[in-house]
């Protein structure tokens, strides 16, 4: 019984990432530092902390669901994602889409237990998720707008805390779109020659040999971000500490795509989760420990 549970649950599973949580932790570690920050006591409300820890977790698997829904007629033909469930077959594209609003709408359950300026945003949020895997089609920086459907759990964070979006929201939203922009460019070089056969846009593409030369600006742009964004805050030496941890991850990850090699583009977008883990552990400490 329970082999047969699994076997049925496991391509829903795969949809949804669940086997895969890289990309959950990615959005994780800024969410819960944004929560933290907006905070300014380093004690947010546990009810707030619960709301986005589910809710990144369950807005980044419908993210999943319907980013494959949107490339299931293309997914076969990249060598990365051809055994994904309605590229393969395993799933039919009627049932990704239920999985998608009964997903879509826990969230929203969720969400309404939050003020309503979190509320309105959420609508946004919803609609940029949607938008987002569509844009491959037309768009030559898709992961422009991903950078943005990441990062709008930043300004969400700090209504769901402080039922207000400071300038220091949108700071960490810059900081963040920029950060994603990097990591995901570095994840599109993976795919790069499949893409460009199947005609998918990519900023792996659209940079072209300036590939390593921008990340490094958008890299070095979220630092200077991060950086201002711990002075407006008054933050401590916590907190700097992990920025140094960042760039010295960034740099890392350098080395890795240097040659512009798949298997090392890949391991340098892992490697963006410790850098994530590095900001959250800085901004917690920072009022654990000042």
């Amino acid at each position: 019984m329970l082999a047969v549970m699994r076997d049925r649950l496991g391509p829903y599973m795969r949809l949804a990432r669940l086997d895969r949580p890289i990309g959950t932790f990615l959005l994780l570690w800024p969410t819960l530092s944004a929560i933290w920050l907006a905070a300014h006591d380093g004690a947010p409300e546990t009810r707030v902390l619960l709301v986005f820890f589910i809710g990144v977790w369950l807005t980044r698997a419908n993210g999943c669901i319907i980013n494959d829904y949107a490339d299931r007629d293309l997914d076969g033909h990249v060598e990365r994602t051809r055994g994904r469930p309605l590229a393969s077959g395993e799933l039919q594209a009627w049932e990704a889409l239920a999985l998608f609003v009964v997903l879509g709408l826990i969230c929203f359950s969720l969400v309404l237990t939050l003020n309503t300026l979190t509320i309105m945003m959420s609508f946004v949020g919803i609609a940029l998720t949607v938008i987002y895997p569509f844009t491959k089609r037309f768009f030559p920086g898709p992961q422009m707008v991903l950078g943005v459907v990441w990062s709008w759990s930043i300004p969400m964070a700090f209504a769901a805390q402080t039922n207000s979006v400071p300038a220091e929201a949108w700071i960490m939203f810059l900081a963040h779109w920029c950060w994603t922009v990097a990591y995901d460019t570095m994840y599109g070089m993976v795919d790069k020659e499949d893409d460009l056969k199947v005609g998918i846009r990519s900023t792996a593409i659209w940079f072209g040999r300036w590939d390593r030369r921008i990340i490094a600006l958008l890299q070095l742009v979220c630092l200077g971000l991060l950086l201002t964004l711990g002075g407006r805050l008054g933050l401590a030496w916590p907190y700097y500490l992990a920025m140094t941890a960042m760039a010295a991850l960034f740099l890392y990850q350098h080395w890795l795509i240097r040659h512009r090699d798949r298997a090392m583009c890949f391991k340098a977008f892992l490697n963006n989760n410790w850098a994530g883990l590095a900001l959250f552990t800085g901004v917690v400490a920072n009022y654990a420990l000042s």
